[in-house]
């Protein structure tokens, strides 16, 4: 069964449980009879049938409408990001409209009956789906907030990679090792997430490279930059720079270029890095730039001062 509609499930079973433990509480009390007959007449049993007709159906309705829209992703590239969104969509609408029927259709709400379980239902109700209401709230927040959006390449908390579901409760990321990461809604009210291409097929990607400090430095930008606009996975509408900085590499001194480009596709993050970084080692070697070394520098004058003593012990007394 469908793990996001788990939800309304849950929502039923907590109120057929919390039923009987009511109605054994007021068999304990021979002046609850009036109230027992009401609470006995809370759960509306054809309704239930009814209710877990519905959830089957929700659940192959959704099955269906996932394959038409990878289909339709897959005929029209462009648009990929715009179908995973539409399918967010879908199914955050689906699981808010399973939830209200399931309640509708199994339990008969009236003014009586709410009084009589406001108390217990308050109380159970709120300490089994206190996590759960704060992760649909949040849910709530971040779809109207927007911080990322399906198909978006997201870090958060560690965890590198893309985003593929936003439900009611969590939201799914996919690393890059292609391992599936659940996180909960509410996490992301507390935390800071990054998004590297927030809506957009395309997405910045930093590479660095270190040359030692003596080496031509104007040649290895010029290279780096030919080998970048070359790849096939770089996205040229946008502009590819080569940042310089002097840095401590092992404690000696290294200058480290830093190349900022867009991949054409986020999905060719690490394609695209390795192209280059393939292209750049193999244009350094055969224009002789070469890596971070130590350098040992003879200070003027120093050789003759220390040669001194012996030429003067060796003269005679």
């Amino acid at each position: 069964m469908n793990a996001l509609l788990r939800p309304a499930i849950a929502t039923l079973t907590a109120l057929l449980f919390l039923v009987p433990s009511a109605l054994a509480q007021e068999a304990q009390a021979p002046a609850g009879a009036v109230a027992m007959a009401k609470l006995a007449d809370l759960v509306r049993w054809e309704g239930v049938l009814a209710s877990v007709v519905v959830i089957a159906a929700t659940i192959l309705l959704l099955k269906l409408l996932d394959k038409l829209l990878a289909r339709l992703g897959e005929i029209f590239a462009e648009r990929r990001l715009l179908f995973q969104q539409l399918k967010a969509v879908f199914h955050f609408i689906a699981y808010l409209a399973v939830i209200i029927t399931v309640v509708l259709l199994s339990f008969e709400i009236s003014r009586e009956v709410l009084a009589l379980l406001g108390g217990t239902a308050a109380v159970a109700i709120g300490f089994a789906t206190k996590d759960l209401v704060a992760s649909v709230v949040s849910g709530l927040m971040i779809m109207a907030d927007r911080p990322f959006q399906v198909g978006d390449r997201v870090s958060f908390r560690g965890q590198y990679g893309d985003i593929t579901a936003i439900g009611l409760r969590s939201v799914k990321l996919q690393t890059l090792d292609d391992n599936t990461v659940t996180i909960p809604n509410n996490l992301f009210l507390q935390d800071i997430s990054s998004s590297g291409n927030y809506g957009l097929l395309d997405m910045q990607v930093c590479i660095d490279f270190h040359i030692g400090i003596d080496q031509d430095v104007g040649l290895a930008q010029a290279l780096l930059r030919e080998a970048t606009i070359t790849s096939r996975y770089v996205y040229l509408p946008k502009p590819i720079d080569v940042l310089v900085s002097q840095v401590i590499v092992e404690n000696y001194v290294a200058l480290r270029l830093r190349l900022k480009a867009y991949v054409l596709e986020t999905q060719r993050e690490k394609a695209f890095e390795t192209d280059v970084t393939l292209r750049v080692l193999e244009a350094f070697a055969e224009n002789g730039i070469q890596p971070p070394a130590i350098l040992h520098r003879t200070m003027p004058g120093l050789a003759e001062t220390e040669s001194r003593p012996t030429e003067l012990a060796a003269q005679p007394a």
